[in-house]
């Protein structure tokens, strides 16, 4: 299994606590998916207005992070087998190898299935947009065997609407794989599970400055400041 993780400048420090905590519980090594690096690859041609907030062009809303849609192109990256994307403001709290006990191959992804919409503001003070299947495509496994997969060209990726992508719209219902919730516990938003696998700061974190301190900071500060 390969390890995808969501790069933006903005946000390093979160980028190498994720890092961080997935070294220790694994020795499986992480790839950052780095948008200049995958424009200048001709991987990645998507209109981005970075006046302010992020707005992305396609989708004609505003987007959160540079890695917003790079994460679809997980599987055109990884070509065969399993590969894990996670977003960079993600605590591993577990060994991610044990994420192949829900592999079903049957499935071209398989995610946390939230019941979860978002809107309003989030990483201090940033708008963040509400479609269907939120925060799915925030922790995704794809299979990247999977001929469903291949539906999913270049050019969707640069030029189809955010929401669309998020929301899975290249799959049916039935190539969609779901797994438990410790595997992507929304912190702030949803009640800590008895066993957390992934710990997901959606709404921000400690990196952010001036962040108001907020239950379960302990967990990100724990890899940033090395007790870990």
């Amino acid at each position: 299994m390969k390890i995808y993780i969501g790069y933006d400048a903005d946000e390093e420090l979160a980028y190498n606590v994720a890092l961080d905590s997935l070294g220790a519980w694994s020795h499986l090594q992480a790839e950052p998916l780095d948008a200049e690096k995958l424009s200048a690859q001709g991987l990645f041609c998507r209109q981005i207005d970075n006046r302010g907030q992020k707005y992305d062009l396609p989708s004609n809303a505003p987007c959160s992070t540079d890695f917003a849609v790079t994460r679809f192109l997980v599987p055109l990256l990884c070509q065969k087998g399993w590969a894990l994307f996670v977003d960079c403001d993600v605590v591993f709290m577990a060994n991610p190898v044990k994420i192949m006990k829900h592999a079903d191959r049957t499935k071209a992804v398989v995610v946390v299935q939230h019941n979860h919409t978002g809107g309003g503001e989030k990483m201090g003070g940033m708008i963040q947009t509400s479609y269907p299947r939120k925060n799915w495509s925030s922790v995704m496994l794809f299979n990247c065997n999977h001929p469903a997969n291949q539906r999913l060209t270049i050019n969707d990726i640069s030029t189809r609407p955010g929401r669309d992508l998020h929301r899975f719209y290249w799959l049916h219902d039935s190539e969609i794989g779901s797994m438990p919730g410790q595997w992507n516990w929304l912190v702030g938003v949803e009640p800590k599970p008895a066993e957390p696998k992934i710990a997901h700061f959606t709404k921000g974190g400690p990196w952010i400055q001036g962040w108001q301190e907020t239950e379960h900071d302990e967990l990100w500060l724990e890899y940033a400041q090395g007790k870990v």
